[in-house]
């Protein structure tokens, strides 16, 4: 956040269906038009939605909410979420998705299997919500609401669904009902889901990676589509200790020497407003390796990673410190986690492929083989 200006947060998408869901069934139940409708987060903080591309019928209602992200706005930010609200429904009341809201495929996600990627507080804040309005003139039969995305399939393929078994559209989401401005709790959320759905599949380790990068590399060197591992962005203790609370035994972590070499000075959060040693490490790791002093001073000159790959091949260092490197990598995940992780790693640079891996590495080439087979 910049310092002096306050960020102004958004509303998630479970908080826009459920604005639009009131609303259609606020028009349904009294007849009236309305122009805007006003819900309660469940953060406390109301929200006032402008209501758009009304349709009407006496039979059903629909109408739809515009996303807006506030300050940190992400892919769904300007989208139109709709609900159409009819009467019927199974048990007096039914929540389902239907075009761009995606269907859940495998276990381990919030919804059950067969589901709609309605997440249970927006599905909760919908039900609340409606009520609300059937309590207000007093009807007390069946309501169905069908939330819906038209853009919604083509901007899944811009989010984690596919990779979740989420097919056919975005996910509505949210627990506080609000998007909180350049929060890093999305992403920690995301890891957790991916890694509770690998766990709810039965797996008891876990190939982790940075990002993309480390993805392509286990493919372009090892033929292994890491499509099946869990990007930990720059928050690798943070993955570690979700490992451990839901019972993972082994963890393999791919990543490129620029981001990992701070992990061997015990660094946790790889992000560069976090810490930035990584020539003093690389340094520190040649001299230990008896690097000559020109050498050391030269490292310490680099600005990137890959530079000082070549400086230590160019003194013979490379191996050594690498394999050292990937020593405190190991070390430290294993330390974070309190010893009940068996942690491996697979340290590799852009021009030079793989650099060193731990002793235990070759192990996962096995078993990630045998699950890609599978």
């Amino acid at each position: 956040m910049r310092e002096g200006v306050r960020m102004r947060y958004g509303f998630t998408t479970g908080s826009c269906a459920a604005a639009a869901a009131k609303a259609a069934a606020y028009m349904l139940l009294t007849g009236r038009r309305k122009a805007e409708i006003t819900i309660e987060t469940p953060k406390g903080i109301a929200y006032t939605a402008q209501l758009l591309d009304i349709h009407r019928t006496e039979a059903e209602v629909s109408c739809a909410v515009k996303k807006d992200g506030g300050d940190d706005p992400d892919i769904t930010t300007g989208t139109l979420i709709y609900a159409k609200v009819s009467y019927g429904g199974r048990q007096g009341f039914e929540v389902e998705g239907g075009i761009g809201v995606g269907r859940v495929t495998k276990p381990g996600l919030d919804q059950p299997v067969g589901n709609a990627a309605i997440n249970h507080i927006p599905r909760q804040m919908i039900e609340r919500e409606v009520r609300q309005v059937c309590g207000l003139v007093d009807y007390q039969g069946g309501l169905k609401v069908e939330i819906f995305v038209p853009e919604g399939e083509r901007l899944a393929a811009q989010t984690f669904n596919p990779r979740l078994g989420i097919v056919g559209g975005i996910s509505i989401l949210g627990t506080s009902g609000i998007v909180e401005p350049m929060s890093s709790q999305a992403i920690l959320d995301t890891i957790r889901v991916e890694l509770n759905q690998r766990r709810a599949q039965g797996f008891s380790y876990a190939a982790v990676s940075p990002g993309n990068y480390g993805q392509d590399f286990m493919k372009r060197t090892y033929g292994y589509d890491l499509d099946r591992s869990i990007k930990c962005s720059n928050f690798i203790g943070e993955t570690v200790d979700m490992a451990v609370e839901l019972g993972f035994s082994r963890l393999l972590l791919t990543g490129h020497i620029g981001k990992l070499i701070k992990v061997a000075g015990g660094i946790m959060n790889t992000h560069s407003k976090e810490a930035d040693c990584r020539m003093e490490l690389l340094a520190a790791f040649a001299l230990r390796e008896h690097a000559d002093s020109e050498r050391i001073r030269r490292l310490f000159a680099c600005v990137t990673t890959e530079e000082a790959v070549h400086i230590l091949e160019e003194c013979g260092k490379l191996q050594p410190v690498m394999e050292y490197t990937v020593e405190r990598i190991c070390y430290y995940l294993e330390k974070r986690a309190g010893g009940r992780l068996q942690v491996d790693c697979i340290l590799y640079a852009n021009e030079f492929g793989e650099l060193a891996k731990s002793k235990e590495a070759a192990d996962w080439f096995t078993l990630l083989e045998q699950e890609q087979g599978q």
